[in-house]
């Protein structure tokens, strides 16, 4: 009997109704938690029959059915923490439970989120207040990121920040800007070494130091513009590390440059880059000097002995000072020696169908058949956008749009109502024929 469909369509009417009116309360209750992600309810029409011309019409009523918008994405809000994390782009970061720690990532399914305020624990664990726990991959000692499966969590690790961390960097380069008296190497010049000390440092932090002489060659007339360099390491007991005979160009354009370095002993030098290949206590140590005819690096000119300028890479131990993540999702330690170090990357997951992951509490979502598998991306590389410290990615939630919607279902609620009411007071009018 069509009215008594009419009273179905009315009660599924509420019910739709009471959906919609559940996801935009969801919405507005969420309009200030970070990385919420609004949820919709959309209607169908149920059709019993659409027979054209029939004198008959039966409602089949609606049907609603919701989702959550996890590919929208909120606007990003600056912070003053660090390690408040956010992503500018497509992607998600790679967490856990707390509960979880202990076990292998492998075995626990992968966690979703767009954002989150990391900070360390007691024993120096990034997690949020809610627990989620941050993952990534750990760098090597020399900072690289080894190759990991892309297409699997094994690789991954909680992200472990240990605040009374120290760590020291090698010296592997120096580039030495020494000028030589060109006097000395005339007739009648005492010929006396002149001493020179450059500091390195070890592969354990400490303070070592290359002593160089440069000894002049006096000819009996002229001058000789040549010149014996010896280097010394104080790591192997003062040992020679490297001898080189250095001859200076006098001409009138290229006056006071290396015309040629000749090796005697120790590592070769090369005359496309200007550099000494040296074998220091350490390990291999590149000292650049000069290309040949350069005006850089060694240099033999006027009466003066001046170190010009000699710089190196690495540092003594320093005290972990502060921790930061770049845009590429690398983890970068600071040192009070200002030495920066690589301790992690932080990968982006991203799915075919990021709506078709499964919303779970505090805004982080699993894989399903309807999302497809995942691959961890580097930051800023494929599909996926940049990782930003400093920042929380805000709810997607448009309250005034929200408040229209409750407006508006709450009035085509009460039309329904009015409908079921409506219906009631026909059938006491069917039920009142038989009296």
């Amino acid at each position: 009997m069509t009215i008594s469909s009419s009273l179905s369509a009315g009660v599924a009417g509420l019910f739709a109704n009471a959906t919609r009116l559940a996801t935009i309360s969801d919405n507005i209750a969420n309009s200030g938690t970070y990385g919420y992600k609004r949820a919709q309810a959309d209607f169908s029409s149920m059709v019993i029959n659409d027979a054209r011309g029939a004198g008959v019409y039966s409602a089949g009523g609606v049907r609603a059915t919701t989702s959550r918008l996890i590919e929208e994405r909120g606007s990003l809000i600056g912070t003053s923490n660090a390690l408040d994390l956010a992503i500018s782009g497509r992607g998600m970061l790679p967490v856990m439970r707390d509960t979880g720690l202990g076990t292998a990532v492998g075995d626990q399914p992968l966690t979703l989120t767009r954002t989150g305020a990391f900070r360390t624990d007691a024993d120096g664990v990034l997690r949020t207040e809610t627990g989620l726990v941050l993952l990534g991959w750990p760098a090597n000692a020399d900072g690289t990121i080894p190759v990991m499966p892309r297409d699997s969590q094994t690789g991954l690790q909680p992200v472990v920040i240990n605040a009374n961390q120290t760590s020291g960097d090698p010296t592997t380069s120096i580039k030495m800007g020494v000028n030589l008296p060109a006097t000395e190497t005339a007739t009648g010049a005492s010929g006396d070494a002149l001493p020179l000390s450059v500091e390195y440092f070890g592969n354990l932090g400490t303070s070592e130091s290359l002593d160089i002489t440069f000894t002049p060659t006096v000819p009996t007339s002229g001058s000789s513009n040549e010149w014996t360099m010896v280097i010394r390491d104080s790591a192997q007991d003062g040992a020679i590390i490297g001898e080189y005979t250095l001859t200076f160009d006098d001409s009138r354009g290229s006056g006071g440059t290396l015309a040629s370095v000749t090796t005697v002993s120790g590592g070769a030098y090369d005359a496309t880059t200007g550099e000494l290949a040296l074998t220091v206590g350490g390990g291999p140590l590149s000292m650049m000097i000069g290309k040949l005819g350069d005006q850089t690096g060694l240099t033999q000119l006027s009466d003066s002995f001046a170190p010009v300028s000699i710089t190196k890479d690495g540092s003594p131990v320093g005290n972990l000072t502060a921790v930061e993540v770049d845009e590429s999702g690398y983890i970068m330690a600071t040192y009070d020696t200002g030495f920066i170090k690589r301790i992690y990357q932080i990968p982006l997951v991203d799915v075919p169908n990021p709506n078709g992951l499964v919303s779970l509490s505090d805004q982080t979502y699993q894989m399903s058949q309807s999302s497809g598998s995942f691959y961890l991306w580097d930051a800023g590389t494929g599909p996926t956008g940049t990782v930003q410290g400093f920042a929380r990615e805000g709810s997607t939630t448009d309250v005034a749009a929200e408040l229209t919607n409750l407006i508006t279902t709450q009035r085509a609620y009460s039309s329904n109502a009015k409908v079921i009411q409506t219906v009631d007071e026909m059938l006491q009018e069917t039920t009142n024929i038989k009296r």
